[in-house]
């Protein structure tokens, strides 16, 4: 049994069932694919996978838990080809809030590996122009091999700071931050060796900065989704809190056929903006999946 930080017992005991967070840490993934509808439809991969069992995402419809006598999809024929793309299952959800649209300017201000950008591209339809930006180089090689063979047309990649887009505005943008991954940890256990609270601090920071960024770039009523794959609220509710207090910005209810638990607005001693009720906050436990944080946000004038 793994042994868990008092620290971090500590810290998530007073927002969660601890003990049900812990159980779901520790518990295997479920295997989740999102099939590419630009190259074959969903019907003709289960098709050509008729040893595999396809449960139905709820909130996605090309997304399915897969089941079958090969756990290692990424070495089978029809991932090679490009016909399905492993993603976790409620790493599925941005895009689908974001909603991109055929004839959509929009920006993946953190884009590799690119799930969420090949997710984006495939609702695009291959239309419209997608900017796929990363600030490592050695992060772009992967996306780039990802974009080539998913088929996907409409992307260009860009290597540049997180903060250099203000001259160009976008219908939509995505950033899907970085973070401490602490909804993550059942798919990577290192993630509990490096959690501390400062590291927390920290992060928040660079997500503040990012967010204000992201939302300078938009267009006037344009649409910004911010997540993490990150259930403490340092990097989520405050995040959005902030963003309230220095810019003109109004938060949308997400609505998807999914468990959510509520946000959290009151958190060491600070109250945060009611207004962060509409995003999603949902825990590894309340779908058996990562624990994930979203939330839609529009430019008004």
């Amino acid at each position: 049994m793994y042994k868990f930080k008092e620290r971090f017992l500590e810290h998530y005991s007073k927002i969660t069932n601890i003990d049900e967070f812990c159980e779901y840490c520790i518990k295997p993934l479920n295997k989740s694919i999102r099939v590419n509808l630009l190259k074959i439809s969903i019907s003709k991969l289960k098709n050509r996978l008729k040893e595999y069992e396809f449960e139905q995402i709820p909130w996605c419809k090309e997304g399915f838990w897969i089941k079958g006598p090969r756990t290692d999809l990424g070495n089978l024929l029809e991932h090679s080809l490009g016909y399905f793309y492993i993603q976790e299952a409620a790493s599925m959800i941005p895009p689908i809030v974001l909603n991109p649209d055929e004839n959509d300017l929009i920006l993946d201000l953190a884009a590799a590996p690119g799930s969420k950008t090949t997710q984006m591209a495939c609702l695009m339809k291959n239309k419209g122009l997608l900017i796929a930006n990363d600030v490592k180089y050695d992060r772009l090689k992967a996306l780039s091999v990802n974009l080539q063979r998913l088929g996907i047309l409409n992307t260009v990649i860009t290597l540049k700071s997180n903060y250099g887009f203000k001259d160009i505005k976008f219908d939509k943008i995505l950033l899907d931050a970085p973070c401490s991954g602490s909804g993550a940890i059942r798919k990577s256990l290192k993630t509990l060796d490096m959690w501390n609270p400062n590291m927390l601090i920290n992060l928040s920071g660079t997500q503040k900065k990012l967010i204000l960024n992201a939302f300078d770039s938009l267009k006037e009523d344009g649409t910004l989704v911010y997540s993490t794959c990150s259930i403490d609220p340092e990097e989520d509710e405050a995040v959005m809190d902030f963003l309230l207090k220095n810019r003109n910005a109004k938060l949308e209810k997400i609505d998807l056929d999914i468990k959510k638990s509520p946000v959290i607005l009151d958190y060491d001693k600070r109250h945060f903006n009611d207004e962060i009720k509409k995003c999603l906050r949902i825990w590894p436990q309340d779908n058996d999946t990562e624990g994930f944080f979203v939330a839609k946000i529009k430019k008004i004038n």
